[in-house]
Order: structure tokens, then sequence, then C-alpha cells
């Protein structure tokens, strides 16, 4: 995919600003991969400032040991007291009776606070004075009056699941501290007493000015019952109204009764006129009408008989129709009786009715009268049992009280007195140690990470890569004073054992390397090695990468283009009188101010030459038509160049050469020095090969611990190479 003008533009902006966004919080998501540290750095953090922690934690047992020696030892006696919640708190009545309340830990609680209270150390501050053996004075409050006694040296405690109060008084005198532990239990003891002998005085005052209004209250109440049963003229009016209760019971059944009567009388009688001859048999006197009724009918059977033989003058027939006659006047007869005698006793009904109605009505108006007498005479009776009850009650509790009042309780008693303590429990050595130890522990080891969190120094390729998003290919050991590196290796009587013991050489070859294995769009000629800023070994990274690329037989030309304090002379021991400022001045050809090297025929360098400002200006043309030159008749141009950040001739160089190496100095160079320089070669779009960590040691992070393996590595092969020469 192929990119235009404005969008690579905005790449190369997008980068340049990428390590501002991370340190403003803009990019949360490396700002998070930032903050998480591995468990292994904090390890490795605290073995780093193992001695200073070592020697710091020593430093504060020794002061602390110092400190507590010269402490005034200090002794604590304890009292014991048992506090026994199955003691009744009196001997008769209900206080006797009272079983333990589930209420232990609220007890002890309250207990403790007692203890702790003016009442109860204010008898043993007026008898021992501990105000004083604490050096306390009695303050005053506002209105003139002393202040509660607080003592500092007493501790009041309860061990866990137990019934104990432990009463410890610490002083400087050991008899005091006994003395003072039992005077307070003692004082808390009779401090009890007193309030249940003030509680149980209160309260018999109380109940006895209540005795006199109950009295006449009572006296009231009987007198009010007294007059009440002499108003309804009975001596219980409950019983009245239980006879009035069952009477009215009976009449109401008398009255459904008498309304179930009139009912069926009232059926007959109305039957008797609907249908006169079917209801008087049905009455219950219709049996004589029923008989009639048979006669009857074998009179007309005989009559018919007798009509269909004579005739109408026949003697027969006159006899038997006046037989038939006769019995049907006496059903007509015996029917009207029989409607008069229903009719009868529904009228007698009708009368028993109302009168079993007018009774009841008068039972139940005498009932209601009577009942709410009574419900006034209940009222009256409880009012006056009620009195009589709790004036009973109230001459029983004041006996009670005055019983109970005398009777000192044992609930809680001293169960161990104090004794003079045989050893100081302050100053304890052992403890002071072991807490001075552990908080000077804490503190320097809480002071290392910080640290080490606060150090915004480039140390570790991993946090480089993280935070920066760039890659590291090199780490440059950290070298002893005035080591001559790689370029010793002209020098006369230097050997490549000598050399090599450092582990610089490898780093260096391991440089070289990363560099041209590099898969670049196309080969690298030219490479420039900066930094941001001066004192990072800039000029000792180009000088031993030029030499190790020589030593592979590679024509390799090191030119020196900081022209302002030039130094790649002074690493080899070379003069600069003629170099790249008069070549680019026009004074001379460069190919005539190079110098070969003694010893590594195949290195070049290219001295600064005189200082010159006007040289540096004329970098951006005449730099150019040197290094396309030199590409041409060298393997590999390396261009020293100045710091990149406040100078002007590092930008136009990067611009010409195809690689530029940045070298930051591992511990000194701030993440956001090199940050900025990054973000301004990518601005001028030159190419970055990577980042150089120089002065690299395992104190810096514990991704350098193998350069400490190289030495012992090296010796171990020297001294096989010498036992093999040995046994040949």
């Amino acid at each position: 995919m192929h990119l235009n003008e404005s969008e690579l533009t905005q790449v190369s902006a997008l980068q340049a600003l990428a390590p501002y966004l991370h340190a403003s919080g803009t990019l949360v998501e490396e700002e998070n991969d930032d903050d998480r540290i591995p468990l292994a750095q904090y390890l490795w953090i605290l073995r780093r400032h193992r001695w200073r922690i070592f020697g710091f934690v020593s430093a504060s047992v020794l002061a602390t040991m110092i400190v507590t020696a010269r402490l005034t030892p200090i002794y604590e006696s304890t009292a014991t007291v048992d506090i026994d919640r199955q003691t009744p708190s009196g001997v008769v009545g209900e206080e006797a009776a009272r079983g333990a309340l589930n209420d232990s830990d609220q007890f002890l609680a309250t207990q403790i606070k007692l203890v702790d209270s003016d009442a109860v150390l204010r008898p043993v501050e007026n008898h021992l004075h501990l105000r004083q053996v604490e050096r306390q004075s009695a303050a005053l409050s506002e209105h003139g009056e002393e202040t509660p006694v607080m003592l500092k040296h007493l501790r009041v405690t309860r061990p866990p699941n137990t019934y104990l109060m432990q009463i410890s008084y610490r002083s400087e005198d050991a008899l005091m501290a006994a003395d003072a532990a039992n005077a307070i239990a003692q004082s808390y003891l009779e401090h009890t007493y007193e309030i249940r002998l003030r509680s149980s005085a209160s309260l018999s005052t109380f109940m006895e000015r209540q005795l006199e209004e109950l009295r006449a209250k009572m006296e009231r109440s009987s007198h009010a019952l007294m007059g009440f049963e002499r108003d309804m003229n009975v001596v219980n009016p409950e019983e009245k109204t239980n006879i009035l209760a069952a009477r009215l019971l009976q009449l109401n059944t008398e009255y459904t009764n008498a309304q179930t009567e009139r009912l069926k009388r009232e059926a007959a009688f109305q039957s008797i006129h609907g249908a006169p001859l079917a209801a008087a048999l049905a009455a219950p006197q219709g049996d004589s009408l029923r008989r009639l009724m048979e006669h009857r009918g074998e009179a007309r059977e005989k009559f018919a008989e007798v009509r269909a033989h004579y005739g109408a003058q026949h003697p027969e027939y006159r006899k038997a129709q006046a037989q038939l006659s006769e019995i049907e006047e006496g059903v007509e007869t015996t029917r009207r009786q029989i409607a008069q005698r229903v009719e009868i006793e529904y009228q007698e009904s009708q009368r028993r009715e109302q009168m079993v109605r007018d009774a009841a009505t008068e039972a139940k108006t005498e009932f209601e009268r009577v009942n709410v007498r009574s419900f006034e005479y209940q009222s009256l009776k409880r009012e006056a049992e009620a009195d009589k009850t709790l004036y009973g009650e109230l001459v029983r509790k004041i006996k009670e009280a005055g019983i109970n009042a005398g009777f000192q309780s044992s609930a809680a008693r001293i169960a161990d007195l104090a004794r003079p303590g045989l050893k100081p429990v302050s100053p304890n050595f052992p403890l002071n140690g072991l807490l001075a130890a552990l908080f000077s522990l804490l503190l320097a080891t809480g002071a290392a990470l910080l640290a080490d969190r606060l150090d915004k120094t480039v140390r570790d390729p991993d946090q480089v890569a993280r935070t920066l998003r760039t890659e590291v290919i090199g780490n440059l050991p950290l070298m002893k004073a005035r080591h001559p590196g790689l370029l010793g290796q002209w020098k006369e009587g230097a050997t490549g054992e000598e050399i090599d013991l450092t582990g610089f050489g490898e780093s260096v070859r391991a440089l070289r390397n990363s560099i041209l294995l590099t898969n670049f769009d196309r080969r690298c000629r030219s490479l420039l090695v900066t930094s941001a800023a001066p004192g990072e070994g800039k000029t000792t990274t180009a000088a031993n990468l030029a030499a190790a690329h020589a030593q592979q037989g590679k024509r390799t030309l090191l030119i020196d283009g900081d022209l302002r304090r030039p130094s790649v002379h002074r690493n080899f021991g070379l003069p600069s009188v003629v170099g790249l400022s008069n070549a680019l001045l026009g004074e001379v050809p460069w190919r005539e101010a190079v110098i070969p090297l003694e010893g590594l025929a195949e290195l070049h360098i290219l001295p600064a030459g005189p200082p010159s400002r006007r040289a540096s200006d004329l970098v951006g043309r005449g730099l150019t038509e040197v290094l396309e030159e030199a590409g041409a008749e060298y393997d590999l141009v390396i261009l020293d160049a100045p710091p990149l950040l406040g100078f002007a001739e590092p930008l136009q160089m990067a611009t010409a050469v195809d690689g530029v190496l940045v070298v930051a100095r591992a511990g000194q160079t701030s993440r956001k020095a090199l940050a900025t320089v990054l973000a301004t070669l990518n601005r001028l779009r030159a190419k970055v090969v990577g980042v150089v960590l120089n002065e690299v040691h395992k104190e810096l992070s514990d991704s350098y611990h193998y350069y400490g393996y190289y030495r012992s590595y090296y010796r171990a092969g020297s001294e096989d190479a010498t036992t093999d020469e040995v046994r040949s």
C-alpha cells in the first residue's frame, strides 16, 4: 500500500506526538502497559538496593536499641475482679429470684467504663496522688471546678470468653503499681455498692410519697363501689343480670314457638275458608266427619238401588231419601263445627303470640337497663380492686427495698490481688528491636520502590520498547575508566584476551551485526551516530563500531561531524589539523584529509579539523557530496554527529545518511529527551536504525544479569584451551 505526501505527513506527525500523548495520559492502553510492573522487577529492585536497605535497617535497629537502653524501666501490676452474673442482686422479692441476663458483653463493657470513671479514680487519687506520679497537673474547668481524674497508666481489659476484669497500672515503682491497682479495684467495689444503696434509698423515698396518694385513691374507689350497690339495692348486680338473661332467653324461645303455632293455625284457618270440606277432613277434628262421609256414601248407594226399583211414592224410596238427607245435614253441621273450632284456635294462637311478645320486650328492656348499670358496677369494682392490689404491692416493694438496700451484693469481687512486678514490662528489647526492624524494612523497601517508580530515565530495553515504541538494537556494558575497548587492538602491547575480558568488544560486535543484518529497503552505506545530549558515549560508540566493522576486512570511513567539540581524533591519538571543516570550506579535498589507521588498514579516519562556525553552515550541501563520494569507495561510512537537541547540524546530517543510530546513556538519559529525539527524526523522515543503551550494568535492570557471566565464561574457555595445550 502506497501513501501520498499528505498521508505520510500525518503519519509522521502522529509518530512524533506519540511520546507526548503517552506522557499526558491520552494513550491509555500504553500507559496501562507501562504501569504494569512484573513481580520480578520488584524483586530485582530489592536486590539492587539490598545493601542500602540492610544498612538502613541495621542503623534503625541499633538506634532503637540505644534509645531503649536509656529508657526508665516500667513495672506493671494487675488486679483481677470476678463478675458473677449468677448472683442475685437482692435477698428477697423479685431481685432474689431474677436470673442472669444474656448481656454479658454489654454488662462487662459498662463495668470497664465505670472503673475508668472519675467517681472511682478520685478517691484513689486523693490517697495515692497518682497524677503527681504520672507528672500531670490538676487542671480547672471554666467554672473553676477541677477536671475529672484520668490516669494515663491505667488499663482495664477483659480476657476473651471470661467474666473477669483485669485492672492494670504501670509505674516506675513496682510497689506503687501494685498499690494503685488494688486501690482502684477496691474503689470500684465500694462505688458499685454506693450506687446500689443510693438507688434503693431513692426508690424507697419515691414509693413512700406515692403510697399516701394511692391510699386516698383506694378509699375513694371503695366508697364509690358501696354507694353504687346501695343505689341498685343489690349486693352483686351480676347475679341479677344473669337471671334476666336466662328469663329473656326463655321468653324468646316461647315467642318463637308461639309464632310457629300461630302460623300453623293461620294456615288451617285459611284452608277452611278456601276448601271447606277438604280442609275439614284434614283437620284434627275430621275423624267424625270422615265417618259421616262414609255413611253418606253408603246411603247414596242404597238410595240409588231403591230409586232403581221403586218409584218416588214408594215408602222405601222416601225412607232411603230421608236417611240420605239426614246424613247430608249431619255432614254439613259437622263441617261448620270444625271450621268454628279452627277459627277459635287461630284466634287463641294470635292472642298468645302477642302476650309472649310483650313479655319478651319488657324483659329485654329490663335486661338492657340492668346490663348498663352492671358495666358501671364492673368498672368501679375493677378500679377498687386494682387500687387495693397496687397499694398492697407498693407496701411489699417498700419493705423489700428496705431489706435489699442493706445487702451488699457479692456479684463483683476481687479474685486476685495485684503484686509488685519482678521484671519490668517496658522497655521490651526484643519487641522494640523486632518492630524497628520491621518498620525500617518497610520504609526502606517503600523508598526503594518509590525511587525506582519516580526514575524517568531509560534503563531497560523492554521499557524503551514499551514506552517509546522503538527498538533497542544494542547494549554496551559499563567500562572501567580509560578502558581502550576495541580501539586498543591496534595499540602497541594490547592483546585481544585483555580486551575481551570486559565483554565490551562482544557487545560492539553484536551491535555491528544487528545493524548490518537488519533488513533495510536498501543497503546501509552511511550511518549517523547521535544522542540527545552530550556525554552519552556517542563518539565512543561510533569509534568502536567503525573498528568492529573494519575488523571484518571491510573498508570503513569514520567521519567526525562534531565541528564544535571534536573528539574522534583523541580516541585514536591522531592530529586534527586538517579535516572535515577544511573540506566543507573548499580549502582541501576531503580525501587529502583522511588519515589511515596504523594496525587496522581497513579503517580510515576523517577528523573534524579546526572548529569553524562557517563550516557548520555548509554541512547541508557539502556533507551530502562527501557522503555520496565516500559511499562509492567505502563499504560503510559512519558519521559522528553532535547531540541532536539544541544543534542544527544533526538535523541536516540525518537527512543525508541512510540510517540514524541514537545512543542513550542507561540510567542518565531521560525518556522525555529520547522521545523528543525520535519524534524529531520521524518528522524529518530519517531512517532510525534503533537505540543503543550505553554504560549498562546489572544494577540498572534485571535484563543485564547476563553481563556478569561473560568474564567467567571467557576465563573458563581460556583455562580449557591452556589445558589442551599442556596435554598436547
